[in-house]
């Protein structure tokens, strides 16, 4: 078993490093909040007074931060303090460009690196079902996989460092879309009369099945475990989403790539989250959407 520097304790890295401590690995832990500490420190982790102390004794260093700004500071606090062969990886979903900048920082170190983003919400951190999307050589990677293991069920190699991050943004693009277009069916269906349930008993087989629809339905009763029949707590917040669907247009801008619906999604979130609905779960979009329907 590793010795493990987990920084970030919220509320993704937190179960995270709990399945960790599952696992049988030594973990310590840092996060600037206390409550996070707390809970963490509850669930076996050891807490360090810095993240410089974390990673002192840590084979393996995780971090689980909010942006690109955050995982390079941290980073390059704390790369200098690790020892020798220490393989770090980063599970923030962040820009491409701050994650190749990391990946930089930890090779002019000589150490290895991974960029994971994950996929799977906050259920996932607490089930260990998580997928994870790594970008890195093949032999961080490889080091990094029965690690990633204890944390998740699905675990994709995506290509060099930064790949992982490209992967994540351009899936939460497809979903971020996705859930708009379930979430405009939904309400036109009941504009026109028609039952939630019946809508979705026939776009489920249908040519309009998706991931949007089939598990995370939003509205109340065809899916019983979606967040909309929890007055939509999330979940998945839509101000993570709207942060998803800005990262996916920087790197759209960036490559010249055009993304018309993913920007229009944007717009849409962006919207959803001035109203005051950051802390919703992505599936309440539907209340914009009904809100903005034509009369």
């Amino acid at each position: 078993m590793a010795d493990i520097a987990f920084i970030g304790l919220g509320n993704m890295g937190g179960p995270m490093a709990t399945n960790l401590v599952r696992a049988g690995h030594k973990v310590h832990g840092f996060d600037l909040v206390p409550a996070s500490c707390e809970a963490a420190k509850a669930a076996g982790v050891m807490l360090a007074s810095t993240a410089k102390d974390a990673v002192k004794a840590a084979s393996i260093v995780i971090t689980m931060l909010p942006a690109g700004k955050h995982v390079l500071s941290v980073w390059g606090d704390i790369v200098p303090a690790a020892a020798k062969g220490t393989l770090f990886i980063d599970c923030s979903t962040i820009d491409v460009e701050s994650a190749r900048k990391a990946h930089a920082l930890a090779k002019a170190a000589g150490l290895p690196s991974v960029d994971a983003p994950v996929s799977g919400g906050t259920g996932g951190a607490r089930n260990a079902t998580l997928t994870f999307m790594a970008g890195g050589d093949a032999a961080a990677f490889a080091a990094a996989k029965p690690v990633l293991e204890a944390m998740g069920k699905k675990i994709v190699h995506c290509g060099e460092g930064g790949a992982g991050q490209a992967a994540k943004i351009c899936n939460n693009m497809i979903l971020g879309i996705s859930m708009i277009a379930v979430g405009e069916a939904f309400a036109l269906a009941e504009k026109l009369g028609l039952s939630h349930q019946a809508l979705f008993d026939v776009a489920s087989t249908s040519s309009g099945q998706c991931w949007s629809l089939t598990s995370y339905c939003p509205v109340p009763g065809p899916v019983p475990a979606s967040p909309a029949n929890n007055d939509y707590k999330p979940g998945f917040a839509a101000a993570l989403m709207l942060k998803d669907l800005r990262l996916s247009q920087e790197a759209a801008k960036a490559a010249g790539a055009a993304t018309p619906l993913g920007a229009h999604a944007e717009s849409l979130y962006e919207a959803f989250t001035k109203e005051g609905h950051g802390d919703v779960d992505f599936s309440g979009i539907i209340r914009h959407l009904r809100a903005s329907t034509r009369t």
